[in-house]
């Protein structure tokens, strides 16, 4: 009876262990994702790379974007890679890429990486943007491509133009994605063309904002706060919203010795300027 006895309680013992383990697991997957919606797979022989954002969807402007990669085999998400993209935009006549970020192993996280896409322009019915994903893992190399859904966003969150010098920039509104009724935390990307694959950040400009109503007799706020470089790399500063509707942020860019490489100062006469983003809430 005994060992009937101290049987069972092993078995009941490695019963409670295997399921503690398995709540562990669920819950770790359940963290890594936390706050995140799948996109998209993209797929090739050897693994499924999945894409993720905060609402699931991608679109015109800028993509906070994470990624996991699983083996087809060992059905296992790889923790050790290291990873680029390459975003393209197929035109009638031509192809070009986008401003974007390294891609970086997320802190805390065993399986997530991650990083940012501007997408400059939507799709269209006969123009399209693939992604490519390049990665290495134990000296191996791999690569992937798929066509990515960019529909056009439901405001300006993006702008892109020609400044007095002749370069191109672009121009992309990050924060905040939800405004209040307040002083909000602004946050900016600013980046040029080098050439049609490479959209590098511009380093120490500043954008001047003057935010308006327009169907309010044009009227602007008070206390904002122009934009300047961060360490990070990005431009913030303070965007004051004093009730809720439809904004037009106008906007002026200057270099480094505050020279207005494009947009206009708002006046009586001058109601827009030439470059803006736009929010509505």
């Amino acid at each position: 009876m005994k060992i009937l006895k101290y049987t069972f309680l092993f078995l009941l013992g490695t019963m409670l262990s295997c399921s503690s383990d398995d709540d562990t697991t669920i819950e770790q997957i359940v963290t890594e994702l936390d706050g995140l919606n799948k996109v998209q797979e993209i797929a090739n022989d050897t693994h499924v790379i999945e894409l993720y954002s905060s609402t699931g969807t991608l679109e015109q402007g800028f993509n906070g974007i994470s990624l996991r990669i699983k083996n087809k085999t060992t059905n296992e998400y790889e923790k050790n890679a290291t990873i680029t993209w390459t975003p393209v935009m197929h035109m009638a006549m031509m192809m070009h890429s986008c401003p974007k970020s390294e891609i970086a192993k997320i802190a805390s996280k065993e399986t997530l990486y991650n990083g940012y896409i501007v997408f400059q322009m939507a799709q269209n019915d006969t123009e399209y943007w693939d992604l490519q994903v390049d990665y290495t893992i134990a000296d191996v190399a791999y690569t992937a491509t798929a066509v990515v859904n960019v529909p056009a966003s439901a405001k300006q969150r993006v702008t892109s133009f020609t400044g007095s010098d002749n370069v191109r920039y672009v121009i992309a509104m990050i924060e905040p994605t939800t405004p209040k009724v307040a002083t909000n935390d602004v946050t900016f990307g600013l980046y040029k063309m080098e050439s049609m694959m490479s959209f590098p950040v511009v380093d120490n400009f500043k954008i001047k904002i003057d935010p308006r109503m327009p169907s309010m007799g044009n009227h602007g706020s008070p206390n904002n706060v122009d934009l300047t470089q961060s360490a990070d790399k990005l431009y913030r500063g303070k965007l004051s919203l004093t009730m809720t509707g439809y904004w037009k942020i106008n906007l002026q860019l200057l270099n480094n010795i505050d020279e207005v490489l494009k947009g206009e100062t708002i006046t009586e006469t001058t109601t827009a300027s030439s470059i803006y983003l736009e929010l509505e809430f």
